[in-house]
């Protein structure tokens, strides 16, 4: 008998691949939402990044670092994103309401769009720390973001955050310093900046 005919390497199964996406799911919505300003925007980013892997499922799979390959897709949504959103803002005003306004309704401009306040239900500490760190972000460009969540928070060196972004060395070193830079000026700044309703903190109505 002959040899059987050989050919290209068959397709991995959906179930691997969505096994694989699924978790690194919890991580990667978290660095979404900091990208992206608000939940709906990182669930948007999150289902456009996974149609993107999911056109070629082979290369997550046998990717050394499913999660880092896995951001550099949802880091070309978001950069994509904020490209359409920021020719639509040239037309379109921004509400930004007070900073007491916790309940919904538009927010601080983040990354790709307004940061909406949630329902604060327990945990409030926390979460109002990660909505600042979210404004914060939304503050930089999407590059400057992400060079500053591999680095600063998912520990990843410059070396690596470069690679991750496909970008040179110098250019992610850059990125990151000048983002450092901004967020050092924006929280020199919190304290004498208006909160957001017309006046001076402490004025009276």
């Amino acid at each position: 008998m002959g040899q059987p005919p050989t050919g290209p390497s068959p397709s991995p199964s959906p179930t691997r691949f969505d096994d694989t996406f699924c978790a690194l799911l919890p991580r990667l919505y978290r660095r979404a939402v900091m990208l992206a300003g608000t939940r709906s925007w990182a669930e948007d980013a999150m289902h456009e990044a996974y149609l993107k892997l999911a056109r070629r499922p082979q290369r997550l799979l046998e990717h050394p670092e499913p999660y880092a390959y896995a951001f550099t897709a949802l880091m070309s949504v978001v950069r994509d994103t904020h490209r359409r959103e920021r020719r639509q803002v040239l037309v379109d005003d921004v509400e930004i309401p007070s900073a007491g306004d916790t309940a919904g309704g538009a927010g601080h401009v983040g990354a790709v769009g307004p940061v909406v306040a949630g329902t604060w239900d327990g945990g409030v500490e926390r979460r109002d720390a990660e909505m600042e760190a979210i404004r914060l972000l939304g503050r930089l460009s999407s590059r400057q973001a992400g060079v500053v969540i591999l680095v600063d928070l998912d520990g990843y060196t410059i070396d690596q955050a470069a690679r991750i972004m496909k970008v040179h060395r110098g250019t992610a070193a850059r990125h990151r310093a000048r983002a450092l830079e901004k967020l050092r000026s924006l929280l020199d700044g919190m304290d004498s900046e208006p909160d957001g309703s017309g006046r001076e903190p402490g004025d009276g109505a």
